[in-house]
């Protein structure tokens, strides 16, 4: 199993397991050929030295997973940064077998390397699966989180 970098002709891949499950479905728009927006998208995160788009690819290099993980630099914590891992996929055949576990073992080191100082993550509350998971890497439900949706 590799992770590395996304690029450019990664991202229908990458859209694809956005979209592959309940919630995902309703919020992403996968389709051949895939909107600009997407690209747009890319183009934006690429260019953000705080943001990392992975993918991991099993043997034959099909993309299995992906995550984005931020950077966020603020003031508290005399100045420290923040890692944030975002959009957690990982193909439903591939389930189950330490690819979500290589993935976050991968982001918390690159969160060590770029000197952040903890790793956060929010997740759906109708998915009690991903919840039991992150805890079972040792996150802990210390926050209560919050969204306002503007679109």
């Amino acid at each position: 199993m590799n992770i590395r970098l996304a690029v450019k002709k990664d991202v229908p891949d990458i859209v694809s397991l956005l979209a592959n499950d309940k919630l995902g479905e309703l919020r992403e728009d996968f389709q051949d050929p895939l909107p600009k927006k997407y690209y747009d998208a890319f183009e934006r995160i690429s260019s953000d030295p705080n943001q990392e788009l992975v993918v991991t690819e099993d043997e034959y290099k099909k993309i299995i997973g992906t995550l984005q993980l931020s950077f966020i630099p603020y003031l508290t914590y005399q100045g420290g940064i923040r890692a944030q891992i975002e959009a957690v996929r990982v193909h439903e055949r591939y389930r189950d077998q330490g690819v979500g576990q290589r993935l976050f073992e991968w982001a918390i080191q690159r969160a060590k390397e770029k000197g952040a100082h903890l790793v956060q993550l929010t997740t759906d509350k109708k998915r009690p699966k991903a919840l039991h998971f992150y805890k079972g890497l040792g996150f802990t439900d210390s926050h209560e989180g919050m969204k306002l949706h503007l679109v």
